[in-house]
């Protein structure tokens, strides 16, 4: 695999392709000074990247659109350079708020169409289907699926679009082997979130699992390459044939996180990285958890 800076993507079943790296752009609102995101977009657009991953209910597909519209109108970019993944949450997952959620993160972000349109519930997938028809959405996607509800949607009888990715939590301390693999074996790639572990907020994080930036391995590794234990993780998940997508508004952090593809970790720490995997997952959705459809009660 070709893991150079220019040509840092990965071909997607229906065609399209989707770069390895992309600017995770969740931030509690509440806590988050209006225009961070806006900058931090246009600081990782500058720097290389070129897939953004949002979402309307992050509350700040305003600033993103912002962004590429101006890099855009610099000239350093055009609209088909970037990659934009939006998603559906999951309260707008009834079949007929589908089409009215995407048309509203499309008239949010003044773009004509997002790159990558994922969910989170396997019943709206005929709805998203038809979004991709409509041209709304060049591609689709789930988010969160375990096995059994991606067979669901794989044995829809009259599937027309299958999804094309699945956006998971994915780092060395939690690897989702047998997810990865399914996925594989049915041509859908892993987005792995929180790639490099989380924030440490107890409201919503898993907190028993250590922070994984202090790992003695990651960084023993790092020292070898001169990189640091977030650039070794990614290029740990980036060799698997995952894409990751960390969240930063820092700019510097921002810099660092695109320079993993200057360099390869061999089969050794690729071994080594891997048996790092705790099987524990930082972000467990708990308030979904009562949901019929939560789908971390399954082994992956």
């Amino acid at each position: 695999m070709n893991l150079t800076a220019e040509s840092h993507r990965v071909p997607l079943s229906d065609g399209n392709s989707i770069p390895l790296l992309g600017l995770g752009t969740y931030a509690d609102p509440q806590k988050t000074p209006k225009g961070s995101c806006l900058e931090s977009v246009k600081i990782a657009i500058d720097t290389g990247y070129r897939h953004i991953d949002g979402a309307f209910v992050y509350f700040n597909e305003h600033e993103v659109g912002q962004a590429i519209r101006e890099k855009i109108a610099e000239g350093r970019i055009k609209r088909e350079d970037i990659f934009y993944c939006g998603k559906l949450w999951n309260t707008c997952h009834p079949p007929e708020l589908v089409r009215p959620t995407l048309e509203k993160t499309l008239k949010i972000l003044q773009l004509d169409y997002v790159d990558l349109y994922i969910i989170e519930l396997p019943m709206a997938f005929k709805a998203m289907e038809a979004c991709k028809d409509a041209g709304l959405a060049k591609s689709i996607g789930v988010s969160n699926f375990n096995r059994r509800q991606l067979e669901m949607i794989l044995n829809k009888p009259g599937l027309k679009h299958k999804p094309v990715s699945n956006q998971v939590e994915c780092h060395p301390y939690f690897t989702q082997p047998k997810l990865l693999e399914f996925c594989r074996q049915h041509d859908i790639v892993i987005v792995g979130y929180s790639p490099l572990g989380t924030s440490r907020d107890e409201t919503w994080v898993n907190v028993s699992s250590p922070p994984l930036l202090k790992d003695p391995v990651l960084n023993a590794i790092g020292k070898k390459y001169n990189k640091t234990a977030a650039q070794v993780a990614l290029r740990f998940s980036i060799q698997r044939g995952v894409v990751v997508i960390p969240k930063s508004f820092n700019p510097q952090r921002i810099r660092e996180n695109f320079q993993i593809f200057d360099f390869s970790l061999t089969d050794e720490e690729m071994k080594e990285i891997a048996a790092l995997n705790k099987n524990v997952r930082y972000v467990e959705l708990l308030m979904w958890r009562d949901h019929p459809e939560y789908p971390f009660n399954d082994e992956y």
